[in-house]
């Protein structure tokens, strides 16, 4: 096996706020497993990294053999997977409401931001049961607040809906043992999605998903968080 530490996977984290969740797990002397679409992608952005604790896999989460592949990466060369960051996302459909939606714009959303996640868990939910640890944290958003709901950007808010709902379903399946499972909103972020006028930068959108990464095992579970605090799903 590669290393002794605690290793974690992260989606999407090739740039934004998986980049900078990245670079905080390694800091706190996590390994991490650093994942992107397009294979030079993550090269580039694990060489910027410099750490031996960092990895690269390519990884499409909406394509299964991708995942499948992956998992057989990780058991094979480190045993377990101990965090896993589902935070690849797409899509901020501002253009359209629930009404006038363009529906297969809406399921190509869900394919990546509800099913990819769920894939991903019940690919590395055995890595994680093996040793009787683990930490997932789902990267939704405030869009994905029942209160919040106004009927604009359909696709991308009923997604982070449902990711709540998987957030909230496996938790209570794994009640009882030391896999906690939690969300994350991470505000608005300067990334390419969140654009250039938003007030966070990406490690500052990256911090309680880092926080929530490294619950201790009597840490809380089917919770959503901002700003370290508990908000309403």
């Amino acid at each position: 096996m590669k290393t002794t530490t605690k290793i974690a996977l992260v989606t999407g984290s090739n740039r934004g706020i998986g980049f900078a969740v990245a670079k905080g797990l390694l800091k706190n002397g996590i390994s991490v497993i650093l994942t992107s679409r397009k294979e030079s992608d993550g090269t580039a952005a694990a060489a910027k990294l410099n750490s031996e604790n960092v990895y690269h896999h390519s990884l499409d989460v909406t394509s299964p053999e991708s995942i499948d592949q992956l998992a057989s990466y990780v058991e094979k060369e480190f045993g377990r997977l101990d965090i896993l960051v589902n935070n690849a996302g797409i899509n901020y459909d501002t253009w359209q409401n629930v009404a006038n939606a363009d529906l297969t714009n809406v399921q190509e959303t869900m394919e990546t931001n509800v099913m990819g996640p769920w894939r991903m868990i019940q690919a590395f939910l055995p890595l994680m049961q093996k040793n009787n640890f683990g930490r997932i944290v789902n990267v939704s958003s405030g869009a994905g607040e029942l209160s919040a709901l106004t009927g604009g950007t359909p696709g991308y808010s009923i997604s982070k809906v449902a990711l709540n709902a998987l957030t909230i379903t496996f938790a209570r399946h794994l009640k009882g043992t030391h896999i906690l499972v939690n969300a994350v909103c991470p505000g608005w972020v300067r990334t390419e999605m969140g654009g250039s006028g938003a007030p966070k930068s990406p490690e500052e959108g990256a911090e309680t998903i880092v926080w929530a990464a490294l619950f201790p095992d009597d840490g809380p579970t089917a919770k959503f968080f901002r700003d370290k605090k508990e908000i309403q799903w």
